[in-house]
Formats: C-alpha cells, sequence, structure tokens
C-alpha cells in the first residue's frame, strides 16, 4: 500500500481554529492537507498544488465560497476539481446556491469526523476516471 499517492485536500476556511479541526479529522484519515484562509488565497493555493479536492467555506471576508467555487469552474484546469461546500448556512437557498455554483457536494457545520472523511472519500472516488 506503500506506492499509493496520498491524495489531498485543501481546506478553505476564514477560522483558524475551523481549519485546524478540519485538519485533525483529514490528517487522522490519511490524506495529506493544505490551508487557504480565504478565497484569493485558495485560488493561488489551487493554481500552485492541484489539490485533489477542495472543502470550501460559504462566508469569508472579501471573496466568498460561492465566488471561488465559480472562478474555479470556470478555469479549464480546475473545471472538474472536486469541491465540497462545507457551511454552517443550513438554509436551502444557500444549499441551491452551493449547488448551482458547482460545489460537487454541500455539507453543513458542524460535521463529525466519520461523516466528513466519507464524503471526502465518496467525492473523490466518484472524481477517479474509470478503468
Amino acid at each position: 500500500l506503500g506506492d499509493i499517492l496520498t491524495e489531498s485536500v485543501l481546506i478553505v476556511d476564514d477560522e483558524p481554529m475551523a481549519r485546524t479541526l478540519l485538519r485533525l479529522m483529514l490528517v487522522r484519515a490519511g490524506f495529506n492537507v493544505a490551508e487557504a484562509e480565504d478565497g484569493y488565497d485558495a485560488l493561488n493555493k489551487v493554481k500552485q498544488s492541484q489539490p485533489d479536492i477542495v472543502l470550501l467555506d460559504v462566508m469569508m471576508p472579501g471573496m466568498d465560497g460561492f465566488a471561488v467555487c465559480e472562478k474555479l469552474r470556470r478555469g479549464k484546469e480546475t473545471s472538474t476539481l472536486p469541491i465540497i461546500m462545507l457551511s454552517a448556512k443550513t438554509d436551502l437557498d444557500s444549499i441551491n446556491k452551493g449547488l448551482r455554483v458547482g460545489a460537487t457536494k454541500y455539507l453543513t457545520k458542524p460535521i463529525s469526523p466519520e461523516d466528513l472523511t466519507h464524503h471526502v472519500r465518496e467525492v473523490l472516488d466518484l472524481a477517479k476516471p474509470v478503468g
């Protein structure tokens, strides 16, 4: 099993505590984790490190998660990048908007480590080229 490349997750959240919490959950599940503290940082990091999946907070100063998601979907290299929106906004409008701008999945906070890793793995499995 040692030769399988560890899948990388980019966590985008403006709250350091939230990033730390998510990082701990994902590292424990065996993922490589990078962090971005806002939308602009996220777009730069995605360009630089090309993560396998992005965990995107919705409410952030400057550029919110919806805008980040739209920008990534418009980019040629990132149009199919798996994006999970993770937000404390649980209203249907926000969820629908998240999916409309291209989120692969919309999850609500708080989330258990089991649920988080399950969803991340599920989205990564769906994104894998078949065959």
